[in-house]
């Protein structure tokens, strides 16, 4: 049975507002360079009013992902929380624009307002992320509705929802939909602090689910070794594991069925959405029944086209990149 959605993600709904910086004004406001970290409101009001030129998008891991599957012509669906503010009615207008279906409405009476991320580029093109998680950390499982997560045929789950129980029962009850009516659900690892906040439930959702994506840093805080012990425990216990590592070869595994796919070196304008972009090639692969070393391929022709400009979201017709790469 053809389900409504390719793919359906869910995830922190975040505003992304991004400036460049010279390396000096990290140190001056004591920004920790190439990280992502979470900020409280007052910090958050003080970086935003610190930044001199403003470019603002809708953006959250998963949402960049699924505005690149957009960008393929994939139908896809996106669960998150904004609130009924200028910035929550920015974020829900701009997804719906890019091809995906905002299916939450934004919030009237939520005590938060709309998630940002203040980020801040380097010279070199690193980013520097500087996160207020705000109402979109409060998504639960009611959040999630049956007849979007239950006509998947891929959901694609952000590692950083479990920094709250709400979160993580809404991760649970739509992957169970999902897989119930016969969908595939998978998970991005996020970051090496996030999992170090969450082993013991990501170790389990490596088992559990039926795809996990996570770079090199991810993989070795997971299971606390080497990146090669690391994945070879991760390729026995997962149906599909995916490496990506900087500068270096992506690694992806399912079963017997090996790949090992070169980066496209690309000197970066603003490294931003890199993996993001990944993922969203690898899962248009994954989506059309693609071999493993075409998925990873995609991915890495996607993540190339992301970093050689501003900004977390494909700005080039994807899949004429992938046609003249001749992976279609």
């Amino acid at each position: 049975m053809t389900k409504r959605y390719q793919v359906v993600g869910i995830g922190n709904a975040i505003v992304d507002v991004l400036t460049r910086a010279e390396d000096s004004f990290l140190d001056l406001m004591g920004i920790q360079k190439g990280v992502m970290q979470l900020v409280e409101r007052k910090r958050a009001e003080m970086l935003y009013g610190a930044m001199r030129t403003r470019t603002q998008a809708p953006g959250g891991s998963v949402a960049n992902t699924l505005a690149g599957l957009g960008n393929l012509g994939l139908s896809t669906a996106f669960i998150g929380r904004v609130n009924d503010d200028d910035l929550g009615r920015f974020y829900a207008s701009q997804m719906q624009a890019g091809g995906t279906d905002f299916v939450n409405p934004p919030v009237t009476d939520g005590d938060l307002p709309t998630s940002r991320s203040m980020i801040f580029v380097a010279p070199d093109g690193e980013r520097s992320m500087n996160t207020y998680l705000g109402i979109s950390a409060d998504l639960g499982p009611e959040d999630v509705p049956r007849d979007v997560a239950g006509q998947a045929e891929i959901l694609f789950l952000e590692g950083y929802l479990y920094d709250k129980p709400g979160g993580k029962q809404a991760f649970t009850h739509a992957a169970r939909l999902c897989r119930e009516n016969g969908g595939k659900a998978g998970i991005s690892l996020s970051d090496p602090f996030c999992v170090d906040r969450h082993r013991t439930d990501f170790r389990q959702l490596v088992r559990d689910l039926d795809y996990v994506i996570g770079n090199e840093h991810e993989w070795e805080s997971l299971y606390q070794t080497d990146l090669s012990a690391a994945l070879e425990q991760a390729a026995s216990e997962s149906g599909l594991i995916v490496c990506t590592r900087s500068g270096h070869d992506v690694v992806l595994v399912r079963g017997e069925e090996q790949a090992t796919v070169p980066v496209q070196r690309v000197v970066p304008v603003d490294a931003t959405g890199a993996g993001d972009q990944f993922a969203a090639g690898f899962l248009y692969g994954l989506a059309t029944g693609q071999p493993l070393a075409i998925c990873g391929r995609m991915g890495t022709v996607a993540a190339a086209e992301v970093i050689s400009h501003f900004g977390a979201r494909p700005e080039t017709d994807l899949k004429a990149l992938f046609t003249q790469n001749g992976l279609i």
